[in-house]
């Protein structure tokens, strides 16, 4: 298949043109790249989880990551999609349905769910559809994984003040941005892990 030609670069694969996916999960490496936290739970007590997509997930997790104190630990992963275990090769076929994500595990006492959101608007352009900037497909698309109802409630005011605001400031296209509950985050390979930090492949 021609991914540049991939029907699954402008709209998401049925469940029956979804990729069947595999039971076994990714290897995930024992510590972060930058924090040395796990990567995976348990996480300490009061931690919460957040997921955000919002383009190509090496820069975006390393937005989340520099926040510092407040911040557990990260990791880049897919969801919002159909297939188990994705492979990246696999995502990047739009034959999924899952966007490259962000998994922020955060102490709210320390730095709220919106200071997070506030991270997740500012980092990408949310009316770009299924690409961002020159990163082309589905899996690049904006989408907030809420966890909780009182994310849902802060997310979607959120957005309506993002859309608020853009429309005072004359721009004219919608926001495309998805907020829906995360049913599954499934890691992405080692090598994608705090990608930006270790230079590369």
């Amino acid at each position: 298949m021609n991914l540049f030609r991939s029907p699954f670069k402008a709209r998401l694969p049925t469940p029956e043109e979804a990729l069947p996916g595999r039971a076994e999960p990714m290897p995930v490496p024992g510590r972060h790249a930058v924090l040395g936290t796990p990567l995976v739970p348990p996480w300490p007590e009061g931690m919460e989880t957040a997921v955000f997509g919002m383009g190509c997930f090496w820069g975006a997790e390393q937005r989340f990551w520099r926040l510092g104190e407040g911040i557990h630990t990260t990791a880049v992963g897919y969801a919002g999609g159909l297939t188990p275990n994705p492979t990246y090769e696999e995502v990047c076929s739009g034959r999924t349905g899952h966007a490259e994500v962000v998994l922020v595990v955060h102490d709210p006492r320390r730095i709220p769910y919106e200071a997070l959101l506030e991270v997740f608007w500012d980092g990408h352009d949310p009316t770009q559809g299924m690409r961002q900037g020159v990163d082309v497909g589905t899996q690049y698309r904006s989408i907030i994984l809420w966890t909780t109802p009182a994310q849902e409630a802060a997310a979607r005011a959120s957005l309506a003040r993002r859309r608020a605001a853009l429309e005072a400031a004359g721009v004219r296209r919608r926001i495309t941005t998805e907020i829906r509950p995360l049913e599954a985050f499934y890691y992405a390979e080692p090598a994608h892990q705090q990608y930006l930090a270790r230079g590369g492949w």
